[in-house]
């Protein structure tokens, strides 16, 4: 596709949904990863059925570090491939604590490093939270 073309389909994208946005439940930056992360290979209306009591449970950064794996894996399990997803979400947590001072990082580069969250989570994070668009580069 032409650079030209690419910019009438985003301009058509544009007019036929003006209000498109983010069909995750979320609060905090931290709150979005989470979400992010467990919509993998799960529907959005799911991972919004399970958070709430994910979060009522896990209010901080640090409570998702010290939730027991199992308990996690408990209240997540609906969204699926929760043994997995329960230790991600904890490395994780634990990595934007020690290595980002408890912020989640508002930059591609740094967020790809979290466990749990690739390019295509990135993005959404990057988008949501900070309102910065990454642009594609092969």
């Amino acid at each position: 596709m032409k650079k030209s073309d690419i910019k009438e389909l985003i301009n058509i994208l544009r007019k036929t949904y003006p209000d498109a946005e983010c069909s995750l439940d979320f609060k905090t930056p931290f709150e979005l990863v989470v979400a992010v992360c467990l919509s993998a290979q799960c529907t959005d209306e799911r991972v919004n059925l399970t958070t709430p009591a994910l979060f009522e449970r896990c209010k901080t950064i640090e409570d998702f570090v010290s939730i027991d794996l199992t308990e996690l894996e408990n209240l997540i399990h609906p969204c699926g491939f929760y043994k997995n997803k329960s230790k991600n979400i904890k490395k994780c947590a634990s990595q934007i604590l020690e290595d980002f001072n408890g912020q989640v990082p508002r930059d591609m580069k740094s967020l790809i490093t979290l466990a749990g969250v690739g390019r295509k989570s990135a993005n959404v994070i990057m988008l949501e939270v900070f309102g910065i668009a990454e642009r594609y580069r092969s």
